[in-house]
């Protein structure tokens, strides 16, 4: 089983969507956070300890969580989906650019 955090600014609407895509993925387990402070859930140490496949949505956040936690990334893979904040909650489009950028690194 691998564990797969996805990460957005807010947690509010590419990343829980994202998380309940591939909830079902066989063979991992994954959940969701934020960036942000004021996140709906905010991204903590122990996720990051948690996490063996992290994916942010824009290179900024992969600056930030390089800021911020650099000192808890320990060999994880982030990888960068670049996807824009331009989406609702579970919105097809959203979901088929998940589904078309997130696959291809998930264990076979």
């Amino acid at each position: 089983m691998t564990n797969v955090l996805f990460l957005c600014s807010q947690n509010k609407l590419r990343s829980p969507t994202a998380e309940q895509v591939f909830a079902d993925y066989p063979g991992i387990a994954c959940t969701s956070a934020g960036l942000n402070h004021d996140a709906e859930n905010p991204l903590t140490p122990e996720l990051l300890a948690w996490a063996e496949l992290i994916f942010v949505m824009e290179k900024a956040q992969r600056s930030r969580l390089r800021e911020r936690f650099g000192e808890h990334l320990h060999g994880q893979r982030v990888v960068c989906l670049n996807i824009p904040d331009n989406y609702r909650f579970m919105q097809p489009e959203l979901v088929a650019l998940l589904e078309k950028k997130v696959t291809p690194h998930l264990p076979a």
